[in-house]
């Protein structure tokens, strides 16, 4: 069964870079900084909890990577991420405001690389090896083998619970995330698992962050 993801995953990844490439448009970092009035007031407030589909602190962006950052946005301006506020502000934002964004956040806060992850818990391992986690989200779940893949190692555990849960979610209007691959994963472990994985990846040393705006300093 994971030959068969393994599988699905390289010719999803090779169409999928493909078409980027052909679509790409080069993001300002420096314009992004500008276009962010949306996203400080939760992004960039420290600890700060969203409570839709459920009390969660909302996911740091702050070091992500660039292209995860455009597909994130894409997806909810698709309606393939179901949120009603995200949705409506990816509707706001133009192509190429989405990759200044991008490469504002994707370089806001870079500095060191992620330390060597700490040895899970043998039920954990087994269960990371499941789903064979790192082999897409590679060393220490922060050097991902596509850069439109995320890092999620050190990302808030609730975050990533509530994340994982929405993948497993059919047919509900609000909640859900229409990506089969990851659908494919999550549907292979109960809520219980899921959070034992949150858990764990929110422990290890990752590269994101919640860097606050200027004036909430």
């Amino acid at each position: 069964m994971n030959k068969l993801f393994t599988t699905i995953f390289a010719v999803a990844v090779s169409c999928a870079t493909a078409a980027s490439l052909a679509q790409e448009i080069k993001g300002d970092a420096k314009a992004g900084e500008t276009k962010n009035a949306m996203c400080i007031g939760c992004h960039g407030i420290k600890g700060y909890q969203a409570s839709f589909p459920e009390v969660y602190k909302v996911p740091m962006i702050s070091g992500q990577g660039a292209k995860y950052i455009t597909a994130a946005l894409n997806e909810y301006k698709k309606g393939e991420r179901k949120h009603p506020t995200m949705r409506a502000i990816a509707d706001s934002l133009t192509d190429q405001d989405i990759a200044d964004l991008a490469a504002h956040y994707s370089a806001d806060g870079a500095g060191e690389p992620a330390k060597a992850a700490t040895e899970p818990s043998t039920e954990v391992k087994a269960l990371l090896a499941k789903a064979n986690c790192a082999s897409c989200h590679g060393d220490n779940f922060s050097k991902p083998i596509d850069p439109a893949y995320p890092k999620i190692g050190g990302q808030h555990a609730d975050y990533l619970f509530v994340a994982l849960k929405a993948y497993k979610t059919e047919n509900n209007p609000k909640v859900g995330r229409g990506n089969a691959i990851m659908a494919g994963m999550a549907k292979q472990y109960t809520n219980a698992e899921l959070k034992q994985l949150a858990n764990y990846l929110a422990s290890v040393d990752g590269e994101l962050k919640t860097i606050p705006q200027k004036k909430f300093r």
